[in-house]
């Protein structure tokens, strides 16, 4: 299997930024790491071992990005207002950074944004923004409410940052036309505290008439040995 490393600069977020690449061929997939995960963390607890089958066949060239968590939602230095402006910022870096590196590198295909966790909250807070570039999300154990993050902070920015906010209150129908055309996963388990943000969000969408995939997993909890099972069964070789 294929797989390399990428470091450069990005004057979105004044910083160096580094990835991991794997595959030759196929269908294009970015791959967002948990709560303050780096770009290895996904290698590191089996989720690439999980597709590597697929990867290997030229079904998926996935890259696996930074996050800058600490500096964004975690940054307790930091007003409110900062952290979700740093957030924005690193949002900014994964549609004109990250996506045409992935884009470049596949051999076509729908676009999928993935995510554990935190990684999941980041793959609808980022992909219901932009259904202009991914064509499919895919939350394994996602929360994707952001008050436990802001101290209470509300404002603009935090509004359109916090799906479950912003979603609610969509009536523009170029907007929503866009959303409908996006293939929506939002798998948990059935023990994971998270289910019901999952349950609230696919609610939200269904009211839009945004058809999305509710999966329950039996059993399930809020863990890795999960989310390796449900990568798996999502992106099979």
């Amino acid at each position: 299997m294929n797989r390399e490393y990428h470091r450069w600069y990005s004057q979105r977020l004044n910083r160096d930024m580094e990835v991991l690449l794997y595959g030759h061929s196929g269908e294009p997939i970015l791959l967002v790491p948990t709560s303050k995960g780096r770009f290895y963390q996904a290698e590191d607890f089996g989720l690439i071992g999980a597709i590597a089958d697929g990867i290997a066949a030229g079904r998926y060239v996935v890259v696996c990005v930074d996050s800058v968590d600490e500096e964004s939602w975690y940054n307790k230095d930091v007003a409110p207002a900062v952290r979700v402006a740093r957030h924005a910022q690193w949002e900014d870096y994964l549609v004109h950074e990250a996506v045409p590196l992935v884009r470049s590198r596949s051999t076509g295909g729908r676009l999928t944004l993935a995510g554990c966790s935190l990684g999941g909250f980041h793959t609808y807070n980022v992909g219901l923004r932009h259904p202009d570039v991914f064509q499919r999300l895919i939350s394994l154990g996602g929360k994707f409410e952001t008050d436990d993050f802001l101290d209470g902070h509300h404002d603009e920015q935090v509004y359109f940052h916090t799906a479950p906010q912003w979603l609610s209150g969509l009536h523009d129908a170029a907007r929503l036309n866009a959303l409908r055309r996006v293939e929506m996963t939002l798998a948990v388990g059935e023990h994971d505290f998270c289910r019901p943000s999952n349950e609230h969000l696919s609610k939200l969408l269904w009211q839009k008439d945004i058809r999305n995939d509710l999966s329950i997993w039996s059993g399930g909890t809020h863990d890795w040995p999960v989310w390796r099972q449900m990568i798996r069964h999502y992106l099979p070789a």
